[in-house]
């Protein structure tokens, strides 16, 4: 596609994207009111569907992740009878001036990118989390089951984060290099359907498992990067989610397991407590469901 046709379609979002900002903004301000009438709450749901749709069709990922969070605010409107209050409103056009100011970045600028609104992503997603809890206290806990509890992904990478910084601080073993590569499987569920995280976190794994480099080296590439790609993920920018040379050559270089290491002989208890802790640190979840098959065709 051309640049004239690609600034002609931008042209008709932005335009469109205005139109369903004024129908955002009109329920909003009178939200007391709106939520009195099905078919006003479906116009807001219909708008913030819309932008998001548009969004994502044109790649803007801050636009569609805020538009999405504001969908879903909605759609607890929709489903469920709420009091409205002053902070309820306060929330919700907050939201909306997240989403318009988002918006009219892009139009003044040809040049916007996702990564020039990682501020304003950040400020959103604390509002809409937020938002979600005091819906769910406004609703009593009666649907908690049909408002996902908002996870504060920032929050759990730092955690994580600091757990792996202890291992790192530790002798370099094994044991600790298995329990790293752990972590980073936890990592993999703030986003499980993320390709762009889920290829990150696994080149993360294996990294880890490098013996060629020195572990402090290995410790600094890997915790500034999951860092940064936790940022990424956090904002909603899983474009910029790209491991750097670094850390994919430490994930390329990593040394496979050797003929030797395969036949190192393991000391297994007979306790039964005991042999399944000792066979837990001495394999891997595939190799351990292998051998689980292996006993049972000969029971």
């Amino acid at each position: 596609m051309d640049t004239a046709s690609q600034q002609r379609i931008l042209g008709y979002f932005i335009e469109e994207a205005k139109e369903h900002l004024q129908t955002l903004e009109q329920g909003i301000l009178q939200l007391g009111t709106a939520v009195q009438d099905p078919e006003t709450v479906n116009e807001m749901f219909r708008a913030a569907h819309s932008v998001k749709g548009g969004a994502a069709m044109l790649g803007y990922a801050s636009i569609q992740k805020t538009a999405h969070r504001l969908e879903d605010s909605f759609k607890i409107l929709k489903e469920n009878p709420v009091n409205v209050d002053q902070k309820l409103e306060s929330l919700f056009l907050t939201g909306y001036d997240h989403l318009q100011d988002l918006i009219e970045r892009l139009e003044s600028s040809v040049e916007f990118k996702d990564e020039d609104a990682i501020e304003i992503l950040q400020q959103a997603e604390s509002n809409f989390a937020i938002l979600q809890q005091y819906l769910q206290q406004l609703l009593g806990g009666g649907v908690s089951g049909n408002i996902p509890a908002p996870v504060n992904i920032s929050e759990r990478v730092k955690e994580t984060l600091k757990q792996m910084l202890q291992l790192f601080k530790q002798a370099d073993t094994p044991e600790n290099r298995q329990k790293l590569q752990h972590y980073c499987a936890n990592l993999g569920e703030l986003a499980p359907t993320e390709p762009n995280w889920q290829q990150f976190v696994s080149i993360a794994r294996t990294a880890i498992s490098n013996k060629k480099y020195p572990y402090n080296t290995i410790a600094q590439i890997v915790i500034r990067e999951i860092k940064q790609a936790g940022d990424n993920l956090h904002v909603g920018n899983t474009n910029a989610i790209i491991p750097s040379k670094n850390l994919q050559q430490l994930a390329a270089t990593a040394q496979a397991p050797t003929a030797k290491a395969t036949e190192t002989k393991i000391s297994i208890p007979k306790e039964p407590k005991g042999a399944a802790t000792a066979l837990l640190q001495a394999f891997n979840k595939a190799e351990l469901t292998q051998i689980i098959k292996l006993i049972s065709s000969q029971m």
